[in-house]
């Protein structure tokens, strides 16, 4: 049985996100051929994704210092064990799933949070004297991006989630872009049922 994180990275429903109805497709084929895994939702918009805050920062800087976690705050305490536990989520996926739209060039700022969760030294990478390694090899990684233009992967938003997962050694990671519906309106239709086909096939295999 394999363990299956899906991120979904968009405020709305798949009523108004491409990308959340690529996600919703997803996670009902691959539940459909893989009924033993389990499948874990994280929305980033209502579940508690703590952003790196003054609290969190002075936390991280204190626990650095060898201060007990029980001398925090109450409020870097809660803060400091929701993030530890979002990396822990992570660490015991086997496969990851993350679906946003682009906006303004790149991915929203909540999801951003959920990655700075993901990127712990001494969880998820550790420094070496040739640079950091990463320590979560052998996942694998879907990403599903809603994009107006058309930009093929070279987009910041896209770039960005791919060298975030392979910093922390993940190089298993396939993309899906949904896009060019604003360019082509008249074609969104076709765009997204194209899309939905890809992510039917990957999420066979998966």
């Amino acid at each position: 049985m394999s363990k299956v994180l899906v991120v979904k990275g968009h405020p709305l429903t798949s009523e108004e996100s491409f990308s959340v109805k690529g996600l919703d497709k997803f996670v009902e084929i691959y539940e459909a051929n893989h009924p033993n895994d389990e499948v874990e939702l994280l929305d980033v918009f209502h579940d508690n994704v703590p952003e790196i805050d003054a609290d969190i920062a002075s936390a991280f800087i204190e626990l650095g210092k060898g201060t007990d976690f029980t001398a925090l705050s109450e409020d870097q305490q809660a803060k400091v064990a929701r993030y530890s536990q979002l990396t822990e989520q992570f660490l015991n996926a086997d496969k990851v799933v993350v679906a946003n739209p682009l906006w303004n060039g790149q991915i929203p700022t909540r999801l951003k949070a959920w990655f700075d969760t993901i990127n712990v030294a001494g969880k998820t990478f550790r420094y070496t004297e040739n640079g950091p390694v990463g320590l979560t090899e052998g996942k694998k990684v879907l990403h599903i991006q809603a994009n107006g233009g058309v930009y093929s992967g070279s987009d910041s938003a896209a770039k960005f989630v791919d060298e975030a997962f392979k910093f922390i050694g993940v190089d298993d990671v396939q993309a899906v872009f949904i896009e060019g519906h604003a360019y082509a309106p008249d074609k969104a239709e076709e765009i997204l049922s194209d899309s939905l086909a890809k992510i039917e096939e990957i999420a066979k295999e998966f």
